[in-house]
């Protein structure tokens, strides 16, 4: 095969012609280790609700879940962008697969207690924050620019389904076969999640000219590199600001369906459901069909749609309950539109070499929107009431998709060439068993 008939990745690089089983090993691996870090969380989640009842334990676990992922993603850009990404996701996943595995022997030796068990939630965030942006870097190398949004989306999809299922499995084993059994899945789907990296062949790309700067250095190149484009800033201040205000309505939502609708815990496990199927779908429309040339009129969109569908809930009668159920479900396929076409703005529009960097600081804005978001939110619903924050709330994101797409350099961003690059835009490219 010649050279200009070669199948090229997203960042330019020539693919191998198995590049779609690459990619599957990789993701079948991580799958696995989704579901089962689903599963472990909830069973977390419940034993805390079981052995404490209290909302303040489960507030801080919450915290514990989203702060260190929020304020280490910089960091974990950094990392990315220094060394091999493949073995940096490998560190990351067998670290967390081994505070699993320590955490159940302690609770199968009865010395389980809230200390350790936020110990494990935090170094799972701690993971995440050094997983994230390398694997979201590495992406754009692996597949053609056409799919390139498929598999961004593809994250979320997979989300979507382990929020569905995997937290009955949890508490499935948690109250046959005892908590250290899931702790103990865990662990096999961490390695499941290596075993799939360490099979597949990611080239590594490394930014030669930071190797030996400071790391406040590096973060200063990703965010030159990120703030070059001033459309793709204001799309990620304004998709931050929009998660501020979605965010509270996670947990609002069971008191929504308890105080407006008059519903029980079925009821509220039902909108849970609507939500999760929402997203499932949202996520395999967009893969379906590759987002279209404008990504950032999508983002636009969506914040339209979840804003009106939000709104639209707040103004619902107590009889309405069903109508709440499929607002609740179109909210949520728009819900899965931000993501994956944020995240490929962000690969199509900074070098490769400093890909990393620039994933790593949006993630920490997007981080920390949603503890402060829960935060601002519930003293907000206190105040005004549940149905009215929903439509305060709505207004916010609605007014934010009107308003996001008007600035010439956010539009600007959809009339980019998304061509492949003749060649490799990268300080250092190598191949990586």
């Amino acid at each position: 095969m010649t050279e200009s008939a070669m199948t090229l990745s997203a960042a330019g690089h020539p693919l191998p012609k198995r590049w779609l089983a690459v990619i599957a090993t990789i993701w079948i691996g991580q799958a696995v280790s989704m579901i089962t870090s689903y599963a472990a969380g909830y069973a977390v989640v419940w034993y805390i609700t079981e052995t404490t009842g209290s909302a303040l334990m489960l507030s801080a676990a919450a915290i514990c879940a989203y702060l260190p992922q929020g304020l280490l993603s910089p960091f974990g850009g950094v990392i990315a962008d220094k060394h091999n990404r493949k073995t940096v996701m490998i560190v990351a996943d067998l670290g967390v697969g081994l505070v699993s595995l320590g955490l159940g022997v302690a609770i199968l030796l009865g010395q389980v207690s809230f200390a350790l068990l936020m110990i494990l939630v935090i170094v799972r965030s701690i993971g995440q924050a050094f997983h994230g942006p390398a694997m979201m870097a590495a992406m754009p190398l692996l597949v053609p620019e056409r799919h390139l949004l498929r598999i961004n989306t593809l994250d979320q999809l997979l989300m979507s389904v382990a929020s569905i299922g995997a937290p009955a499995f949890g508490i499935f084993l948690y109250t046959t076969l005892g908590f250290h059994t899931v702790m103990f899945l865990d662990f096999f789907g961490a390695l499941a999640a290596v075993a799939g990296l360490a099979l597949a062949k990611i080239p590594t790309v490394i930014d030669k000219t930071a190797e030996d700067q400071h790391v406040l250095a590096n973060l200063r190149d990703g965010w030159r590199a990120l703030s070059t484009s001033r459309g793709l800033v204001i799309l990620i201040v304004g998709v931050t600001v929009g998660m501020v205000a979605f965010a509270p309505l996670g947990a609002i939502f069971p008191l929504m369906t308890f105080d407006h609708f008059g519903g029980d815990g079925y009821a509220a496990s039902l909108i849970e459901a609507a939500f999760g199927a929402g997203m499932v779908v949202g996520s395999v429309v967009l893969m379906a069909w590759g987002g279209g040339k404008r990504l950032a009129g999508l983002i636009a969109v969506a914040a339209a749609i979840v804003g009106a569908t939000t709104m639209a809930c707040g103004f619902l009668s107590p009889d309405m309950f069903w109508a709440f159920a499929a607002l609740c479900a179109v909210m949520a396929m728009a819900c899965a539109w931000f993501n994956g076409p944020l995240i490929t703005l962000i690969q199509r529009n900074v070098p490769e070499e400093k890909t990393g960097r620039a994933l790593g600081l949006a993630m920490a804005g997007m981080g920390l929107a949603s503890p402060v978001g829960i935060a601002l939110g519930g003293m907000l619903a206190e105040s005004i009431g549940v149905a009215p924050f929903f439509v305060v709330d709505g207004a916010i994101c609605l007014v934010l998709g009107l308003v996001v797409y008007l600035p010439k350099s956010v539009r600007a961003l959809d009339h980019a060439p998304a061509d492949q690059p003749e060649a490799p835009s990268g300080q250092a490219a190598e191949a990586e068993a």
